[in-house]
């Protein structure tokens, strides 16, 4: 069945919303709605990642936390920086980190992480990934960057997927 099913819930969410957007359960769009289900999946199934084996899952809801806090905060950040950028212009910058962090499950995580936190943006990974360049709204200390996001993302995802 996994065979012409690799992933049963996408199946069935594509038919699902091909009924749904076409407003029908005429024969032909059933028709057309189970050949998208069985057929999609099994295209995209080489894309799919790696299965994910989380290993220390109360390490998990810690970093969701973390990032909550972070994202409200930063939100904060971001627009006091923007409310005062007459008086003191933000000091955006590229910053490379030093990965230690190599399971893609995990880098994904990462860059869903930097994405989601205001002020930061994900700019390129080296070929190794041995290095991340971040691009940063507003930075006063480099060095303290580094060590704390290292601390709060890279160091529990590396728990959580190591």
């Amino acid at each position: 069945m996994r065979r012409i099913l690799p992933a049963p819930v996408l199946s069935v969410s594509l038919l699902g919303l091909w009924l749904i957007l076409n407003q029908s359960l005429a024969i032909g769009h059933l028709l057309i709605a189970a050949g998208l289900g069985i057929v999609v999946p099994l295209l995209a199934a080489p894309l799919r990642p790696l299965p994910v084996r989380i290993r220390r899952p109360a390490v998990a809801f810690h970093l969701i936390g973390i990032v909550v806090h972070d994202v409200v905060l930063s939100n904060l950040r971001v627009l006091w920086s923007v409310w005062h950028a007459r008086r003191k212009p933000p000091r955006g910058m590229f910053v490379r980190i030093p990965l230690e962090l190599r399971d893609a499950n995990g880098l994904a995580a990462l860059a869903i992480i930097t994405t989601v936190v205001p002020g930061t943006v994900w700019s390129e990974l080296a070929l190794d990934r041995s290095a991340l360049l971040l691009h940063v709204f507003d930075l006063d200390d480099e060095r303290t960057f580094v060590a704390s996001f290292k601390l709060r993302y890279e160091r529990p995802l590396m728990e959580i997927f190591g």
